[in-house]
């Protein structure tokens, strides 16, 4: 069986063409944090864009750092079926030598993208009221009890490696793994103080949109880079990458009108999300077909799931359980459905493999299981030493002025613009019920 395409290589010869590619998509994915703050950037009030933007950013600096020093070796490097060791640690013996066809070195760097918007992903879920610093320290240490560890599993040799789950580009590692960790800590920390009392809505849609342009742009490193080398494996999660999406928008906009009569752009935004999350383990193990139609049934659970989360207490600003973790749910469960041998890795249970669906829903499980109870220890731990959450004040004015001294926007004299971002409510809705219609 072949194994996963982002398993820690032998030793090999190196390529000028792979070490090209995967220098393209290095830059690519690192964009995809950028472009990550500027979609959630616009979809909070602006007295939180930057603070809110600047989360994702901070994950550059922190976690790329920690990547470097102890979070690579214990993902892949030589461990135990839960863990690497510290033959990586400072970046001891990571050099110019091959891996596989690829500098070691770069390798680490393309793991280190992912590792950073991983970590990013969680701060949607807990926009507009965490404080910053309790925030840095939790991205940075879940990105070495919780990430680093559930890399190990799938891509550096670990049990659900040795089991035979299939996760293309991070489906279970990255997506379930953030968005129950999300969950986990939009609960910890509880619903904003103004949830459920007044329409919370985003204050720039077109920053929404260039966000998730920018972020579909960046996917076609991250997918197609997970080949590891410029070759048909890339190819196929390339063009995967372009067709799923544009499947679940499509679905998305169709259900937003059958249920509103009206189509929105943040609900198209979204559903590109949701798209792409739920193609992300399958790019390299199915054929376009197939992706086309991952992407439009991921539109389905993921869009719903917004629906019934706005009727409950649990305030996840930003949608990331619905985009990334029921996308990612249903991304690699269909992963176990719809994989083929012909197109790479095994084949699924629509041909003739029903094992592997098994084996899927195992790593999903796991996953959800470890991430969410080690990121709720960690954030009660955090908790115990600082505030996690600014204090009803800062709250009001503003996570902007309150946790940075800064405002986003301003007429350049110091001056706050008053921006529309809030408008009075017939029925008052928590802030992402736009993406499935629920209008205020």
């Amino acid at each position: 069986m072949s194994m996963p395409p982002l398993l820690l290589a032998t030793a090999g010869t190196i390529s000028a063409a792979d070490t090209a590619w995967m220098l393209v998509a290095c830059g690519l994915v690192l964009l995809m944090t950028p472009a990550l703050a500027f979609f959630y950037g616009g979809l909070v009030r602006s007295k939180n864009a930057l603070n809110t933007m600047f989360m994702s950013f901070s994950s550059l600096g922190v976690v790329t750092l920690v990547w470097g020093l102890i979070g690579y070796s214990l993902a892949f490097s030589e461990g135990n079926g839960w863990i690497g060791g510290f033959d990586y640690v400072f970046l001891k013996n990571v050099d110019l030598s091959a891996n596989g066809s690829i500098p070691h070195l770069l390798f680490m760097a393309f793991q280190g993208t992912f590792a950073v918007i991983t970590a990013a992903l969680i701060s949607g879920a807990i926009a507009e009221r965490m404080r910053f610093v309790p925030y840095l320290v939790f991205i940075s240490t879940w990105v070495v009890v919780v990430y680093a560890p559930v890399c190990h599993w799938v891509w550096g040799g670990g049990w659900l490696s040795e089991l035979g789950a299939l996760d293309f580009a991070g489906g279970t590692v990255v997506h379930v793994n953030a968005g129950i960790a999300a969950l986990v800590a939009a609960r910890v920390l509880g619903p904003r103080k103004d949830y459920g009392r007044q329409a919370i809505l985003p204050h720039n849609v077109p920053f929404i949109l260039l966000g998730a342009a920018l972020l579909w742009f960046g996917w076609l490193g991250f997918n197609g880079g997970s080949a590891l080398a410029a070759n048909t494996s890339a190819v196929l999660a390339f063009v995967n990458t372009m067709l799923a999406p544009a499947s679940t928008l499509t679905v998305w906009m169709a259900i937003d009108h059958s249920r509103t009569g009206k189509v929105t752009a943040v609900g198209g935004a979204t559903g590109i999300v949701v798209g792409l999350v739920a193609i992300t383990p399958a790019a390299g193990f199915v054929g376009p077909l197939s992706a086309l139609a991952i992407g439009a049934v991921a539109a389905f659970p993921s869009y719903f799931f917004i629906v019934w989360l706005a009727r409950t207490r649990t305030d996840d600003s930003l949608d990331v359980a619905a985009a990334h973790g029921v996308g990612g749910v249903v991304g690699a469960l269909l992963t176990g459905v719809l994989a083929h041998a012909v197109w790479g890795g095994t084949d699924g249970l629509l041909f003739g493999r029903p094992g592997q669906l098994a084996i899927q829903t195992v790593g999903v499980l796991a996953t959800m299981l470890y991430s969410g109870v080690v990121s709720f220890g960690l954030l009660r731990l955090i908790g115990v030493l600082s505030p996690l959450r600014a204090d009803s004040k800062q709250e009001g004015i503003g996570m902007d002025v309150g946790q940075h001294g800064e405002e986003a926007y301003t007429n350049g004299e110091g001056a706050i613009l008053v921006l529309p971002d809030e408008r009075p409510a017939a029925a008052a809705v928590p802030a992402l019920k736009r993406p499935v219609g629920e209008q205020a």
